[in-house]
């Protein structure tokens, strides 16, 4: 009895030193987005790859998926990892068509009606442009990211991702109407502390 209680101590004295270093080195980065003229821009993706990679599965607090409703994708961005399989379930009472042609997803889904769901997979990382074959008014944007670091900007630009490992990182903002190639742009940056940052960006 007395050697298992002398090995349970010994193994929690290695695990608890790792566990406290992983919570000291953990960072929580606080990013607003504005335009030219210093307006806040909403619907900004964040990105933020440390150096020293991922190694956990990206999951996100929100469900991958996109309605159609009021003749409108919702959200009208939509962050998803890598892998994910996207839902569009139609809430309108009229029929609705998905495609899109762009380079990491070229899939068309056909008209489906009410209350009905279809879904598609996006193995590419990268940013996808939906339209509706029925209204050409309907635009969504589905961005696939490789790191669980990832959030969309709200209504006042800013966005908030926790618990980043403190080091080293590549911050990736992307924007349907920034202008620059691919509507993204990379920065390095050193996440210490409580990272904080204003990005001035340029829109079409």
């Amino acid at each position: 009895m007395k050697k298992r209680v002398a090995i349970l101590l010994a193994c929690l004295a290695l695990v608890l030193p790792a566990t406290a270093i992983i919570a000291a080195g953990s960072v929580s980065a606080r990013v607003q987005i504005v335009d030219e003229r210093g307006m806040p821009v909403r619907d900004a993706v964040v990105e933020i790859t440390p150096a020293g990679g991922v190694r956990s599965p990206t999951n996100f607090a929100w469900r991958a998926a996109m309605a159609q409703k009021d003749l409108k994708f919702t959200p009208g961005t939509l962050v998803v990892a890598k892998g994910a399989v996207v839902a569009f379930p139609n809430l309108d009472r009229v029929r609705h068509s998905i495609y899109s042609f762009s380079r990491i997803a070229r899939f068309e889904i056909e008209l489906y009606g009410r209350d009905q769901t279809r879904t598609q997979k996006f193995d590419i990382a990268g940013a996808a442009a939906l339209g509706c074959n029925i209204h050409d008014d309907m635009r969504g944007y589905v961005r696939v990211v490789e790191t669980p670091f990832a959030a969309k900007t709200d209504a006042n630009g800013f966005v908030h991702i926790p618990a980043i490992p403190s080091g080293n990182a590549t911050m990736t903002v992307w924007h349907p109407r920034l202008r620059t190639p691919a509507n993204e742009m990379s920065t390095s940056v050193s996440l210490k502390g409580d990272f904080s940052r204003k990005i001035r960006v340029r829109l079409r």
